[in-house]
């Protein structure tokens, strides 16, 4: 039995989705209800929630063995997983965004406000900037507006919230997007079924890349 971590939302459903047809599914996991876990023992799989954020730290310590998470957690903390196969969804990027008049001054030390700490350090540690760090869990948006920060450093899909406060993307960091990822040891010990698996979601995504030509 392969243990799988979904992202609770909208994106695990879609990946669920995807497990399905590639000939993993789980009637059980529709269900509207409470319950966390589910299994199908004829496809050998059992499926759980979990929060996004947490599907990395489940994989990572083995409690399952394959799972999905963002590229951006897999950035910021840097769990010692296997990364299996981009998904192609949950498409966005990370990226630096400021008031449309912001003009960086490199003589004086940057004020970058954000919740991914890490992503932001390497970055500008990549470009020799000096930079001060404000970790922040919300509403990142209105700290350059209320003087907070110079910048910011955030996930954008869309860019709507960022015109809407008057905010634009000064530069892009990296892509981000669903990435399939498993625990190392368990691989090993189980390296033909979740290749099977990997195998037909990879059959998925391309097929979804033909469509979408």
């Amino acid at each position: 039995m392969i243990n799988v971590a979904l992202p609770k939302g909208r994106l695990g459903e879609k990946v669920y989705d995807m497990f399905e047809s590639a000939g993993f599914p789980c009637p059980q996991v529709r269900d509207p209800g409470r319950k966390l876990i589910f299994e199908n023992e004829e496809a050998g799989v059992r499926f759980f929630w979990v929060k996004p954020s947490d599907v990395a730290i489940y994989v990572e310590r083995g409690a399952a063995d394959i799972g999905v998470a963002g590229k951006d957690i897999l950035l910021e903390y840097s769990p010692d997983v296997y990364e299996l196969l981009d998904l192609n969804m949950g498409k966005c990027r990370m990226c630096v965004a400021a008031p449309n008049s912001f003009a960086d001054d490199s003589g004086k030390t940057l004020r970058v406000a954000t919740k991914f700490v890490n992503i932001a350090r390497n970055y500008y540690d990549s470009i020799s900037r000096d930079i001060d760090i404000i970790e922040l869990h919300g509403s990142i948006e209105i700290a350059p507006i209320l003087g907070l920060s110079d910048v910011i450093v955030d996930i954008v899909e869309t860019g709507t919230t960022l015109k809407e406060n008057d905010l634009k993307v000064f530069e892009t960091i990296v892509p981000i997007s669903a990435r399939l990822i498993a625990n190392k040891a368990n691989f090993k010990f189980k390296t033909m079924e979740i290749q099977g698996i990997v195998n037909g979601l990879k059959s998925e995504v391309e097929k979804k890349q033909v469509e979408e030509k």
